[in-house]
């Protein structure tokens, strides 16, 4: 179905979309890669405003972003392939794994493949790896935060129902009013990224800080608002008995992962942050003129 009848029956709006954007003959062009072709945009704009701030050279950087796209895509698809085995990797299947148009890629699959991709380029160039995870998390949160609109145009990545009052429905979801889950990952994506932008601008004290705060953040979220999914992927086997969802259980361990590192850490200052917020004269007082 290309067509849907989106309504949002508690607040009275209700949209017509299509997830063809245009098309050229039979070739087709989904809103869906047009939005993730603008995440990324956005989010290699950021990186390369943010690069001197971070002490990373531009070039070299532009070299990991490169690679790690590609290789994103490539994890991607494999992660949403491997939890879907039999209908990928048995006989006479394989080549289902190519048809990528058909749709079937999980974003955790993008993070894992975007930056083994990207450090591996970053290692080989003798770049500093925590910095540029600095700047790839915060960029990553733009991307993450539009790319989820793509989920709307595809009715897609909703969750249970609900009569909340910004429930959704349309044919996507069989008419029945669910959590908009795409909506609640883009607003807190987005909100990351601002809070986290300013706090590396303005308070970061080590590199990897903000990678350490990007995995609480989303970590967290991702936890609570995968439980909420009708789509997830579960693992092959049960855990005390029990369906396990592959992203809630990963986001949990991120979120974990987070906050035991932001707690290690918690009185290091790395004198390049200290020495870029004393020029940027963040903290200082200033003196009262005497009388």
């Amino acid at each position: 179905m290309d067509s849907f009848h989106v309504v949002f029956p508690y607040l009275g709006w209700q949209f017509d979309i299509n997830r063809i954007a245009f098309q050229i003959g039979s070739f087709k062009i989904y809103w869906y890669g047009l939005i993730i072709m603008v995440g990324m945009f956005l989010a290699m704009l950021y990186a390369y405003k943010s690069a001197p701030r971070y002490n990373v050279n531009w070039n070299k950087l532009f070299n990991c972003v490169l690679v790690g796209l590609v290789t994103g895509i490539i994890g991607a698809r494999l992660y949403f392939c491997i939890f879907h085995w039999d209908e990928y990797f048995t006989p006479g299947n394989f080549g289902n794994i190519l048809k990528i148009h058909e749709g079937g890629l999980a974003i955790y699959g993008g993070i894992i493949g975007a930056l083994l991709g990207g450090l591996t380029v970053a290692k080989i160039q003798k770049m500093k790896l925590l910095p540029i995870l600095d700047i790839t998390m915060i960029s990553f949160l733009i991307g993450q935060g539009i790319g989820r609109w793509g989920n709307f145009m595809n009715q897609e990545a909703f969750g249970t129902p609900t009569d909340l009052p910004w429930a959704m429905m349309s044919e996507g979801t069989g008419n029945v009013a669910v959590h908009p889950c795409f909506l609640y990952e883009s607003l807190w994506c987005l909100l990351g990224f601002v809070i986290l932008h300013f706090y590396g601008k303005y308070r970061q004290r080590y590199a990897g800080q903000i990678f350490n705060m990007y995995l609480v953040w989303y970590g967290f979220e991702r936890t609570i608002v995968e439980g909420l999914r009708t789509d997830s992927l579960y693992l092959p086997f049960k855990i005390f008995g029990m369906d396990i969802r592959v992203s809630q259980l990963l986001s949990l361990l991120l979120f974990i992962t987070g906050v035991v590192l932001l707690l290690i850490n918690i009185k290091r200052e790395d004198a390049f942050y200290a020495n870029y917020r004393r020029k940027k004269g963040v903290g200082k007082r200033k003196r009262k003129r005497k009388a």
